[in-house]
This record gives structure tokens, sequence and C-alpha cells, in this order.
């Protein structure tokens, strides 16, 4: 070390050459470096979330929690397993070894889950995904004096335009609740048509239903076979048979049943300034910068509340990218701060232009710094 300052010393064009290759290069790569609000980690974690819809915790783990951790015993790279039983579902947390792939985890995860067939007839379909530390930038509240499903539509439409930005890759809403169709069948209605809840929902779940039917061979090439009959509305519902009588008259659902698009019944309400509401959250992906989310964000709600209906109103919230900029503005101050404090302590000892060269060594050494740093 001491020969290169030594050697750097005597030949000053190649000093001023590295000085300006610290300079040039490290305003360059200052753009591309990573701007997160809070350092972004992995989790190293492997979630399998399976619903029991009607089961309490000791029926949950017992016909969902326990098969699930006796097929995970045998998956390599898996360090701890955390099951938790709830009321209608259970989760399975495996926890992966730090040096080893989680995505080939979440692979040998999901195969040996697919693999259990003795889950009960009323659990749905095992949700496996990786979980993910991700980090919300802003969020957009839609709010006014409108029933839910005009808030949540209007949720949805904001963050179908928020995704179509190309700066703007992950939206997500909050504070409202998942679609629900719901079918109420009075007890009396039964009795009259001597008929079961059972017999009920069969109708409604094999009336509901994409099946593959297999392939047709031809000269011209294979035609693949397929039942789309996947309902999606609660009018769709009301029309499946449930009964053909003698005379060939049917019973439909209805004609036995309430059946109406609603929500699911949760505790999950949305309120902003007293007025209900839905929530978008903005999340960031990748290098994308929390300043210039946010900027494009409050951009679109400026110009979104000149076409939104009287009663319904557009709002910012949560807008975390405040946080990363007092930073860099405390950042950016205690550097002007430190240098003039060099330059005028240095100047009262040495020579001006020796401390104006001591002091501009210092943000010269971070432009070189940025230039080494990977992007």
């Amino acid at each position: 070390m001491k020969n290169a300052v030594k050697w750097m010393a005597h030949n000053h064009v190649a000093a001023t050459l590295l000085m300006f290759i610290f300079i040039i290069g490290g305003l360059l790569k200052l753009g591309s470096v990573k701007q997160e609000i809070f350092p972004e980690i992995s989790l190293d974690r492997v979630q399998v979330m399976v619903a029991y819809p009607g089961a309490g915790p000791e029926e949950v783990e017992e016909g969902i929690i326990q098969k699930i951790e006796e097929n995970l015993n045998g998956v390599d790279g898996i360090k701890q397993i955390k099951s938790s039983a709830a009321e209608g579902a259970g989760a399975v947390v495996a926890e992966i070894q730090s040096d080893y792939d989680v995505d080939q985890a979440l692979q040998d995860i999901k195969s040996e889950v697919d693999r259990i067939v003795t889950f009960p007839e009323e659990a749905e379909k095992p949700v496996i995904s990786k979980l993910l530390n991700r980090t919300e930038v802003i969020s957009v509240v839609v709010y006014g004096d409108a029933p839910e499903r005009s808030l949540r539509e209007q949720a949805e439409a904001i963050r179908d335009e928020l995704l179509a930005y190309p700066d703007i890759t992950q939206v997500d809403l909050a504070g409202v609740r998942p679609y629900e169709i719901s079918i109420e069948v009075p007890e009396e209605n039964l009795r009259r048509y001597n008929l079961t809840l059972d017999q009920v929902a069969l109708a409604v779940r094999r009336a509901s239903l994409d099946l593959p039917a297999g392939t047709i061979r031809t000269e011209g090439g294979e035609i693949l076979l397929r039942t789309k009959e996947r309902r999606y509305w609660g009018t769709e519902y009301a029309d499946i048979t449930v009964l053909t009588k003698s005379d060939g008259t049917r019973l439909k659902v209805g004609d036995i049943a309430r059946v109406r698009d609603t929500f699911e019944e949760t505790d999950v309400y949305g309120s902003f300034d007293g007025k209900p509401a839905a929530m978008a959250q903005v999340f960031r992906v990748g290098q994308q910068k929390p300043t210039e989310i946010s900027d494009r964000v409050k951009q679109y709600v400026k110009e979104k509340n000149r076409t939104m209906p009287a009663s319904l109103r557009l709002s910012i919230w949560n807008d975390m990218s405040e946080i990363f900029q007092s930073r860099k503005n405390l950042l950016i101050k205690n550097a002007l701060i430190g240098l003039t404090m060099v330059i005028i302590i240095l100047g009262l000892f040495l020579e001006i232009r020796l401390a104006l060269w001591v002091m501009l060594g210092i943000p010269i050494s971070f432009l070189g710094t940025f230039l080494m740093m990977p992007s």
C-alpha cells in the first residue's frame, strides 16, 4: 500500500485519471444503486395453507396438520416445521436451511403435499407458497358514501390502472372482504320437496365444475374435450337443477333458496375519514425506487380525482417514501456539514489549497465506492 501511494505521488497524471474514473464512474453508477426503505431479507420459509370450512381446531389438526407434517419429515433442506390450527383452516410453515435452495425446497414440498390423498372431502386444495418480505411504498384509499361492492369495484379498477404503468408491478387490495356467493335454503323448503342440504350441495358441486374429458384422435390431430361449467355469479347458481320430477318439471336452486352475490362474513372493514373505504397497496419490486413510485401514484390520484363521482374520493395513505426521503436528506445534510467543518478546521492549520484537496478526497472516495458496488 505504501508503494502504491508513493507511486501515485510521483505520477500525477495517473492519480488524476484515477480520480476522474472514480468521479465519472461513481456518478453513472449512482443512478442504478438499489434504493430500499428497509433492507430486504429472505425469510427462507415455505407455507402450506389448507382451508377446512366448518371444522374446529382439533379437526384441522387431525385431518390436515398431522398428515402434512408426516409427509414433510422426509423432505431435504427443512430445518424446522411450525404448524398452527385454527377454526376453518390450518397452516404449516417449513423453515429452510440457509445453504439450501428455497425454490427447490418449494417444489419438493409441493410434490409431497400433492401425494396426500387422505384429506377430508370438505377440505379445499392446499395453497403452497414461499413467504416473502414485501415492502409497501404507498397506498391509495377510495372512500365515500357508497355500497361495499361499489368501493371494491372502484379499488379493483384503481389496481388495474396502476398496474398499467411500466414502473409499477405489484398492487394488492386491502380493507375489503372476499367475494362470496351465498345460498340459503329454508328448512320448510327442504321438507316440502323431501330434500336434504347434502343433496342440494351435491347438485351445486356437480353443476359448477370444469372437467377434462380426455382426447379424440382424428386424422387431422387430437381434439381435447373439456366441460367448462364453472359458475361465477349468483344468477348462474340459481339456475342449477336440483330435482327433476316425474312430469318433467325441474326444481331449481332459485326455487327453494335465496341466492346472493355477497361477501364473506369476516371482521375485515375499511374506514377512512369516518366513511367506508377500500385500499390499494403499492409495493416496490426489484430495482424500483420508492420515490419514483410515490410520485407516480400521487400524480395518478391527482388526475383521477377529477373524474371520480361526487360521492367518492381518492387519497394517499401510509406514504413510506417520506421516510426514505427524510433519511436521504439527512444523509446529504450531514455530508455537507461534515465537509464544511473539514475544510474550515484544516484551513486554520494548513494551506487552503491542501485543505480543499483533503476535503474533496472524501466525496471522491464515496463515488469510487459506488463504482465498485454491485448493482
